[in-house]
Order: structure tokens, then sequence, then C-alpha cells
């Protein structure tokens, strides 16, 4: 029998702790595969051919080892942050935009609602862009303002005008740094909305009508009072083919829109081992560090 389960919250603490930690020990196998590339090229003698000009410099040491500590660590700290405030502010958009529908038959997501999926998903990605788009005009402004005041607006605008043809005032450069941090705070969030919502929209599409005929994403979720469920266990396999194969079909298209007409092939290749190790991750620390809780209804 279909269950249709909407995420109505996320519990903030243990989405966060379980996301940062999995992502640190991704972080940690990342710089492992960085410092054994870096060791075979460097004993073969392949980096001083690339970069004669770094001379002696070793690479091993002075890249492979601190990307061993600093790597994990990085990860860790960085998706501990935004995960916590993703999951925040998705709680947040619930009550106004609905959350993420599944329609569950025992383990088996069998189908992803395409509006709620997608609505939800490209809002919070819109209010990435926003804060992004802030925090780069909060520095584009003044940086265009105090170079306008200096001798390098005259030469630019000077420059600017022997090609254009144009006469460029010397209040442009200003005047441009003003432009494009509104561009950066309002067309940023638009573009991440319309292109995220797109996005979306395609993976549930492909996942409810090809994928599912091939491989299921499953979830076994337990009740543990009410509404409060909490995610007991993520089976490997079948959950990676799923993902693998919905990615795989947009890397068609983003190949082709590209002209990189592989790149399906290296999507299903990395995300079937992304989602593979995160699902193996998960199911190992989820007993050691608590488990993914979310109010479902």
């Amino acid at each position: 029998m279909i269950n249709i389960k909407e995420i109505k919250s996320v519990k903030l603490t243990p989405f966060a702790r379980m996301s940062a930690s999995i992502y640190g020990v991704l972080g940690f196998i990342a710089a492992l595969v960085v410092l054994i590339a870096l060791t075979i090229m460097q004993a073969v003698g392949v980096i001083p051919q690339l970069a004669p000009q770094l001379g002696q410099f070793n690479f091993v040491t002075g890249v492979g080892i601190p990307l061993i500590v600093l790597l994990p660590i990085g990860a860790f700290l960085i998706t501990l942050a935004l995960s916590f405030l993703s999951a925040m502010i998705y709680n947040a958009l619930v009550p106004k935009l609905g959350g993420i529908k599944l329609e569950l038959e025992g383990e088996d997501v069998v189908k992803i609602p395409v509006i709620s999926f997608s609505l939800i998903l490209s809002a919070i990605g819109a209010i990435w862009a926003f804060i992004a788009g802030l925090l780069l005009a909060a520095f584009i402004t003044p940086l265009f303002s105090v170079i306008s005041t200096s001798s390098i607006a005259a030469n630019i605008t000077a420059n600017l005008t022997n090609t254009t043809g144009t006469t460029i005032p010397n209040g442009a450069i200003g005047t441009a740094g003003v432009i494009l941090a509104l561009l950066l705070v309002i067309g940023l969030p638009i573009m991440a909305f319309v292109f995220g919502f797109i996005w979306n929209a395609l993976f549930a599409l492909f996942y409810n009508h090809i994928v599912t005929k091939v491989a299921k994403i499953k979830l076994e979720f337990a009740n543990i009072t009410g509404s409060l469920h909490e995610l007991k266990h993520v089976p490997v396999l079948q959950t990676a083919l799923a993902v693998a194969l919905v990615y795989a079909l947009l890397g068609i298209i983003s190949g082709i829109l590209n002209k990189n007409y592989g790149e399906f092939i290296t999507n299903f290749v990395f995300y079937f081992i992304e989602t593979a190790l995160i699902a193996l991750l998960y199911n190992y620390l989820a007993p050691k560090i608590g488990l993914i809780k979310l109010n479902l209804e």
C-alpha cells in the first residue's frame, strides 16, 4: 500500500551533526586520494615536468599531508554550518510552501511529487543565492567606488572610449559597481530559483517515470512518537543505483548543452560512489552519534 508522507520539519542538531560527520569523513577520503596521487606523480617525476618553476618543492609534504588535516576539518565545519542553516530555512518555509512529499511503499520511494519537491528546494537555493549575492555586493560596491576615485578609473574609461568610440564618463565605474551589486542581490536569486526549479523538477520526473522501473531509493523510517520519525537505515546499493541513474539522465541533458557527451558516464560513476559512501557512513555512524529525525505527516 502506498503511503504519502510530507516532511514537515527536520530536527536541526541531529541533521547537522550527521551531515557534517559524513562530509568530514568524505573530506578525509578525498585528501587521502590526493596524497596518494601526489606521491605517485612526484615519484615518477610528473610534477617537475608540469611545473618546473617550482623547483624542488615537495608537494607531498607541502600540500598532500596538510590536506589530510585541513580538508576533513574544513568539510566538517562548513557542512555543519550549511546543513544547520539549510534545515532551519526548510523548517521556516514549510508552513508557507509545503514540505517535500514522498510516496512510500514499505522502504521504497515509489514517487516524488514534482511540485512540492522542486518548489521548496529551489526556494532554499534562491535564499542561499541571495545571501551570496549580498556578501559579494558588500565587497564589490566599495571596491568599485575606490577604483572610480583613483587614477585607474581614468585609464579604464579612456581605453573603453577608444575601443567603443563612445565617450565613457569617469563616474561610470562607480555606476557599474552599483548595477552589478543589484544584479547579484536581485538577479542571482531569481536565476537560482528558476534554474533550480527546472533542475529539481527534472530530477523528480526522471526518477518517477524512468528510474523507478530499474531501482528505487530506499529509506527505512521508524516512528518515535506522534509524527516524529527517525531514519534508521539506508539500503546502499539500490539507493546508490537509483540516484546515480537520475544524475546520469541529467548528465545527458547538461552534456548536450555543454557539448560534453560523456558527462552522463562520469555522473553515473561519481554519484553512485558518493551516494553509496554516504549511505554506508550513515548506517555506520547512526548508532554512534544519533539518527536523523524528521516530522512526517
